[in-house]
């Protein structure tokens, strides 16, 4: 039945893909910013239910009420393509750090481009690092939330990885809070494995987290802290031991 039902799922991905494609790329050029988050967003919308309705998934969301006015830098683990398309909608106008090739794919990254995303060359890592500093602070001060995926990478669930501080870092000199996002999408959507499973999926979005007058390492930690301790709860996969350094720049830092 799951295999079934990844088939249906599949079946309406690609097709969203060709639809956005034909009617929407032609026409987003041409539209605002705010407008064209609105149009493009329509394709995130229906993934994240077509989803639910196929392959048996129940969200769980709570927190919402945390969700600040103004710009902000979300940081959450990340497990599968499933947040990268629902924290898109959680808080739009949204900015994604991700890793440069996926603006290379045809009409999924056409479309990505043009929502301002940070695209990073992790064969460069200093350049990348430098990249995102800049780039993030200047997109919070031109009204965006940026999203960043701390891990750098896709974890699968049960593994551990250390976070880089970069969204911390950008969060203090923009002097902005970061909003900490938990959640076990790749217990439903397995990042290797293109079978989807039923259940529960949670996602927990926590309060803001103050980053004035603070340093991105002491930020960082109480992110991780907290991002940790929801896992822990939400998981159905067991969390592994805290690293020995939670905090770290890593060499490379892009999104899957």
């Amino acid at each position: 039945m799951n295999v079934l039902r990844s088939v249906l799922f599949y079946f309406g991905y690609f097709f969203a893909i060709l639809v956005c494609g034909v009617l929407f790329l032609p026409v987003a050029p041409f539209l605002a910013l705010p407008a064209r988050y609105r149009l493009l967003n329509l394709y995130n919308h229906f993934i994240t239910a077509w989803f639910r309705w196929t392959c048996g998934v129940t969200y769980r969301v709570s927190g919402k009420e945390h969700l600040p006015q103004g710009p902000c830098v979300i940081l959450a683990n990340h497990q599968c393509e499933w947040e990268t398309l629902y924290l898109q909608i959680l808080k739009p106008p949204v900015c994604t750090v991700l890793k440069q090739e996926l603006l290379r794919l045809p009409i999924f990254g056409w479309g990505l481009r043009l929502l301002h995303p940070i695209g990073l060359d992790r064969s460069k890592p200093a350049r990348a690092m430098k990249q995102v500093l800049t780039q993030g602070v200047a997109r919070l001060q031109e009204g965006l939330t940026v999203l960043i995926f701390p891990e750098g990478t896709r974890v699968d669930p049960g593994q551990r990885r250390r976070y880089n501080k970069s969204g911390a870092v950008i969060a203090c000199r923009a002097g902005v809070p970061v909003l900490p996002v938990a959640h076990n999408a790749g217990e439903r959507w397995p990042g290797r494995y293109w079978v989807k499973n039923p259940g529960i999926l949670n996602v927990v979005v926590g309060a803001p987290i103050e980053t004035e007058g603070r340093t991105p390492e002491e930020v960082l930690v109480e992110v991780e802290a907290w991002i940790e301790a929801r896992l822990a709860e939400i998981s159905e996969v067991p969390r592994p031991e805290a690293a020995k350094s939670a905090v770290t720049v890593a060499s490379s830092h892009g999104n899957s």
